[in-house]
């Protein structure tokens, strides 16, 4: 590996962790609008369209946890978590900023679309930190047990499992709060991770493009990952036959 491709891979996983935030932020930010869906006929999904972006970070950290291992997925989850919490102090803050008479937002509509409950994005984030962390623990389980073969596998498994624990806990939060009535809980739980299997179902393929891209471009081996260690061997091989 070149230096150019250990800088190609850092970048790359900047980006990657960029929108793994931006994509848990903006869940955060839009979760109070709800939907329905109804594909076909066969089930009509009630949901926040805050799970919208939800799934992409589950996708994101299966690809960090394929192609740059467990360590540097989980560095992004971290950073996940301190960007969700700054940007609600953030909202918090604007939220008690008086407006001005000529403000286009009166207080009222701004804290009607932005006003979060405290408990709720608590709840919110709990769910994501339980689901997330366990959702990498899983991916690399299935994936030293089936020697990095069988990439379907380890990627749907672990996500069903940590949808499963987002979907339960956040509900059970929320309802334990009075947030939300218990007389809804089992229909939200069904209808949000039905929703999120599905998701998870189709992004697959995407899944599989990706890793092969990465393999192919860095020329990866089965189980081998751009760990720092990967990285640093890399770099030192390169300095050796330099020298």
């Amino acid at each position: 590996m070149t230096i150019k491709d250990k800088q190609l891979a850092d970048n790359i996983y900047l980006i990657l962790a960029a929108l793994f935030i931006a994509s848990l932020v903006a869940s955060n930010l839009i979760f109070q609008k709800f939907f329905y869906w109804e594909p076909f006929g066969l089930y009509r999904f009630e949901v926040s369209v805050g799970i919208l972006p939800y799934p992409i970070t589950f996708l994101i950290t299966d690809i960090l946890s394929e192609i740059y291992g467990k360590k540097k997925a989980n560095k992004v989850v971290i950073a996940g978590i301190f960007a969700s919490f700054f940007s609600m102090l953030i909202i918090l803050i604007a939220d008690v900023a008086p407006a001005i008479e000529t403000s286009p937002i009166n207080n009222e509509t701004f804290n009607r679309v932005f006003g979060l409950s405290p408990l709720a994005v608590f709840a919110s984030m709990m769910a994501y930190l339980f689901a997330q962390f366990i959702d990498i623990k899983i991916f690399h389980f299935w994936k030293n047990l089936t020697k990095g073969k069988h990439l379907w596998l380890r990627n749907n498994f672990s996500t069903f499992a940590s949808q499963f624990i987002d979907t339960l806990v956040v509900l059970l939060l929320l309802c334990s709060f009075g947030i939300l009535p218990w007389t809804i809980f089992t229909a939200l739980l069904i209808s949000g991770f039905l929703f999120k299997v599905v998701v998870a179902v189709l992004d697959t393929p995407l899944l599989y493009i990706a890793v092969y891209l990465f393999k192919k471009r860095f020329k990866l081996e089965i189980n081998d990952e751009l760990t720092d260690e990967f990285l640093y061997n890399s770099e030192n091989e390169i300095d050796n036959i330099g020298s």
